[in-house]
């Protein structure tokens, strides 16, 4: 039999959900050959085009996975020696934070940021639950992404407001849907495409986190032409094969102060007559950004 090409818009438990362009969906298994491929990263992870064999209705195996045109991964297993892909194949990223419940967190959205940098993906920046925000020195922290260069939007699936913008900037494209536990991701889309009917769940009163509601991460195709991959909420994000002496170079704001050092290479944190450490004084590079670059670096030294 022939082989049909397809994309994993699930996969589970050994289980790859595998949905034709005639929107036909088989559960498949790895071939052998495939498992016995030594990898340091997933072989096969939503978004993922491959080709398979029907075995029997609504049944097949993969035979190939095509090659990614980009995925957005972190690190895991000892010592974040491992890959694991969360979504591959997507046009860009929207990461999901919210104002309260739980808390806003520059440094965790800083890592999602510079793991988007790292794998060549566009980032969306959506702050979640904004009917919650309580001053305007809140809004400031989070209007700095804008003056970065960053897309932001501000939304709230209670009241609606910024929905429409999401909608827009979710339509035509395949987008992953990211962020930490609890922050509204599957209301949102719930918000946005209420057929759709995904689980929601309730943030904890004691630790201010969420509960994973999303297990595992799935590609949705609520409009024609607009594919949105809900993903679990991660409550840990280790970067992946991020080396620290690129780092600068995932930082947009840091790109101005290139070549400008007293020394070359910089790590811009102790050295004399350094420009990013002069920007920082300055005000011209913020000091939660530039405190995160220094977090990120001795992790990664």
């Amino acid at each position: 039999m022939e082989l049909v090409e397809g994309t994993v818009i699930r996969a589970h438990g050994g289980h790859y959900y595998v949905q034709t362009d005639d929107g036909l969906v088989a559960d498949c298994a790895l071939r052998g050959r495939l498992k016995r491929t030594r990898a340091r990263s997933d072989l096969v992870a939503t978004g993922d085009r491959v080709r398979w064999r029907p075995t029997q209705p609504g049944c097949g195996v993969i035979e190939e996975v095509l090659p990614r045109k980009s995925a957005l991964s972190r690190a895991s297993g000892l010592e974040g020696t491992r890959e694991e892909v969360i979504v591959a194949n997507l046009d860009q990223v929207v990461v999901v934070f919210a104002v309260h419940k739980p808390p806003f967190d520059p440094f965790m959205l800083d890592r999602y940021l510079v793991a988007c940098e790292a794998a060549g993906l566009p980032a969306v920046i959506v702050i979640n639950k904004v009917d919650l925000l309580s001053s305007e020195d809140e809004r400031e922290a989070m209007e700095l992404y804008r003056r970065i260069g960053y897309r932001l939007l501000y939304t709230s699936a209670l009241t609606g407001e910024g929905v429409e913008a999401l909608r827009i900037a979710l339509r035509g494209k395949v987008s992953a849907l990211t962020g930490p536990s609890g922050v509204g991701k599957s209301c949102l889309l719930n918000a946005l495409w209420p057929q759709l009917n995904l689980e929601v769940g309730e943030i904890s009163a004691f630790h201010q986190r969420g509960k994973h509601t999303t297990v595992v991460a799935q590609l949705l195709a609520p409009e024609p032409g607009t594919y949105v991959a809900d993903t679990p909420g991660l409550r840990q994000f280790h970067l992946w094969n991020v080396d620290p002496r690129r780092l600068a170079s995932l930082f947009p704001e840091m790109a101005p102060y290139r070549g400008q050092c007293r020394f070359s290479p910089c790590t811009h944190r102790h050295e004399p007559d350094c420009a990013v450490r002069r920007a920082v004084e300055e005000g011209e590079i913020a000091e939660t950004r530039y405190e995160s670059y220094c977090r990120l670096y001795e992790a990664g030294s």
